[in-house]
């Protein structure tokens, strides 16, 4: 049975976490949405959207199971199609302060952990704004595309 599962929340909620998990148990391969959304500016910019549509229709057509994981709802509807279940990290902002706290470093996105804890407070702003953005990052986002969603939901 094919396993293709977009795995989707707020900053700090155990996207990353969870699909490590599920990747490492199933053997399925794993893509990290930050690692082909923004172009390596400072500051990041994201990249264009055609340039990152290649990039994650690369994956899929390379990997027969795997989690797609991330916070752009522009990007995983992208990948929608393909997949044939979805997990909703729906914690709460405190919950997803809380674990940005205690993250571990992140080595495929920061050449340190004191640079990641260097962008903390900026992350944990980020955080604090899911219910009131309306962006491709935000709760509105999120739950729109978890209700328009027809196969598998967790």
């Amino acid at each position: 049975m094919l396993r293709n599962i977009l795995i989707f929340g707020n900053s700090g909620s155990g996207k990353s976490t969870l699909a490590a998990s599920i990747c490492k148990s199933q053997h399925l391969a794993h893509l990290d949405l930050d690692s082909l959304a923004w172009d390596a500016t400072n500051p990041p910019e994201r990249k264009q959207l055609k340039d990152s549509e290649k990039e994650i229709l690369e994956f899929i057509k390379t990997n027969k199971n795997w989690v797609i994981e991330g916070c752009y709802t522009d990007l995983l509807a992208l990948a929608e199609q393909y997949s044939n279940e979805i997990i909703f990290m729906n914690l709460s902002v405190d919950e997803c302060i809380a674990n940005a706290k205690s993250r571990p470093w992140e080595p495929h996105k920061y050449e340190s952990k004191q640079s990641q804890d260097n962008n903390l407070d900026m992350l944990i702003e980020w955080i604090a704004q899911y219910d009131e953005r309306d962006d491709t990052f935000s709760m509105s986002a999120h739950q729109r595309f978890y209700d328009n969603y027809h196969g598998k939901k967790d």
